[in-house]
């Protein structure tokens, strides 16, 4: 069908609300963007703003998803089949979970549903821990309070990779008639008195906090002091119980959940703006130490006093001082199975630091549930062991207890690493500085550009072709070019071309598999910080001028 007759048939069975906002788009660019394609499954599962039209989120694609998930899981499982789902604090996210679980149900499929809302890793503990066929998270991570998505997890608690959700979406996709995925008329406390829905809650959260403190590194007593900011979401309750203990402030302006955000512009410690009132409660009580977690608390920002101010970190700096700290607090264990997973777009510092402790090193494509998988897969074959995970966004996980980023286990390793270092009169910034003249000097950087809709998406593919057919010529030095499209090694193919320059700088370009952007990542290598900070800036401007023109 065209967009236009999609949006005629949702005014055909759409309840009252759904139509009233439909009847209120006059521009047709709108109605266009909210029609001319369904949300498809990308690195981080369905994700979009949330309103009315298959291109949105709302209650009629979040049923969509459901019903072909749970279609799929009956073809390729016998016997009973269930399901846990949770949420995180943004706007609609109890309902999405409702409508998924109501969903669910009326498919004979069992459901646990967390009461409260709890964070990512949770759930994906939870999958394992209750033995389900699969987990589902409704969250959109880090976005702007606009967006709403529904994350899929298998039974190991990894979400959905390739041939997992390759099949998933083609159930989905069979699903066209909208107007009779609710059919059967049941609400969600129906299914609750017969018991085909059971919520579940502090049992399950507190065997994940117990999961998580198995991975304490460093106990001893410390006058570090920290201020936390859950950013409104899920991580406030679970990492105040992994940092008993410790002197601890959470900011309160962002302690309550609000799916609104009121006091950021965007609930992502990956945003400067986004940590900017808990460092100003820093300078007051002079912490050491400011932390903060994205809504569904699967990613962690810092921010480290530094003289009379405070230096935010990037998740490729944290990343590599919390690598050095885990190995160097585990080097007795390790092992010639001892592993470091990271995803191609993560800068090598901490994969070199990996390497001088001994540790293999495996890279994955972007997005966690490569590394998840990669987990399952170590577990499976005995092969390798998994030590430590993580990615340039802010996302990292130790342990096994969850198949996703940890911004739980993160958060307290992260406070336990710098009380160890303050115990030797060292801040982060000194570890890093100590990291950089042992490894040598790493300047990562990301641009996001925003294309939105059907010509931004039709932009970001000719910049894809643009930038395959100009090759090495687009840049002096430039070494080698990796097209992850045309498989790479056992990687599934996936839209990403990387640069690498003789000096082993690099830069990668991508699509964002869940938002209308097109990332571009760089990180440059130099013995000089003047010299990295001038290439890049002329890396950037050059990209810059290719993307807008």
């Amino acid at each position: 069908m065209t967009y236009r007759e999609k949006y005629e048939q949702w005014l055909s069975f759409a309840d009252e609300s759904t139509k009233a906002e439909l009847e209120a788009c006059t521009d047709e660019k709108e109605i266009e963007d909210r029609f001319y394609k369904d949300l498809a499954f990308g690195t981080g599962g369905l994700r979009g703003v949330m309103g009315a039209g298959s291109n949105r989120m709302n209650r009629y694609t979040v049923g969509k998803a459901t019903l072909g998930l749970a279609k799929y899981l009956k073809s390729k499982n016998d016997g009973d089949i269930t399901v846990a789902i949770a949420c995180d604090t943004r706007l609609n996210s109890r309902t999405f979970l409702e409508c998924a679980a109501q969903v669910f149900a009326s498919e004979g499929i069992k459901v646990y549903a967390y009461e409260t809302v709890v964070p990512v890793p949770v759930l994906s503990f939870t999958t394992r821990y209750l033995h389900c066929t699969a987990g589902v998270m409704i969250t959109a991570s880090h976005n702007p309070k606009e967006y709403n998505g529904y994350k899929v997890y298998d039974n190991k608690g990894c979400q959905f990779c390739t041939e997992d959700a390759r099949n998933a979406i083609g159930f989905i996709n069979d699903i066209t008639d909208y107007s009779k995925i609710y059919n059967d008329g049941e609400s969600v406390d129906t299914y609750v008195k017969t018991g085909a829905v059971e919520y579940i809650g502090e049992k399950e959260l507190s065997a994940f906090i117990a999961e998580v403190k198995k991975q304490s590194l460093y106990e001893e007593k410390s006058d570090l002091k920290i201020v936390y900011t859950p950013l409104h979401g899920t991580g406030n309750i679970p990492v105040q119980r992994v940092l008993e203990g410790m002197d601890v402030t959470v900011l309160k302006a962002q302690q309550e959940p609000d799916g609104n955000f009121p006091t950021v512009k965007s609930p992502n410690p990956e945003d400067k703006a986004a940590l900017t009132l808990a460092i100003e409660k820093a300078k007051e009580i002079g912490a050491d130490l400011v932390l903060g977690t994205d809504p569904d608390c699967d990613r962690v920002g810092i921010a480290v006093k530094d003289g009379d101010d405070y230096r935010l970190f990037t998740g490729n700096q944290t990343g590599a001082i919390l690598v050095k700290f885990v190995l160097e607090m585990r080097k007795a264990e390790l092992n010639p199975k001892s592993t470091l997973v990271k995803t191609i777009v993560t800068s090598e510092l901490g994969a070199n630091i990996g390497r001088s402790y001994g540790l293999q090193v495996e890279e994955t494509l972007t997005g966690f549930k490569y590394i998840g998988d990669k987990i399952n897969k170590y577990e499976a074959s005995g092969e390798r062991e998994f030590v430590i995970g993580y990615e340039e966004s802010y996302g990292y996980l130790v342990g096994t207890h969850a198949r996703d980023k940890d911004a739980v286990v993160s958060s307290m390793l992260i406070c336990q690493m710098a009380a160890w270092y303050k115990n030797q009169g060292k801040t982060l910034v000194d570890a890093l500085n100590d990291i950089y003249a042992e490894y040598g000097f790493y300047l990562d950087y990301l641009d996001s550009f925003v294309l939105k809709g059907k010509d931004g998406a039709e932009k970001i593919q000719s910049l894809m072709t643009y930038f395959r057919n100009e090759g090495k010529s687009l840049f002096d030095g430039v070494e080698d070019i990796i097209d992850f499209s045309v498989g790479i090694r056992d990687l599934p193919k996936e839209n990403v071309l990387k640069y690498i320059w003789n000096d082993g700088s690099w830069m990668a370009v991508r699509p964002s598999g869940t938002e209308p952007k097109i990332k571009v990542y760089y990180s440059v290598v130099d013995k000089d910080r003047d010299n990295a900070d001038a290439r890049l800036q002329a890396i950037r401007n050059k990209i810059s001028a290719i993307v807008n023109s």
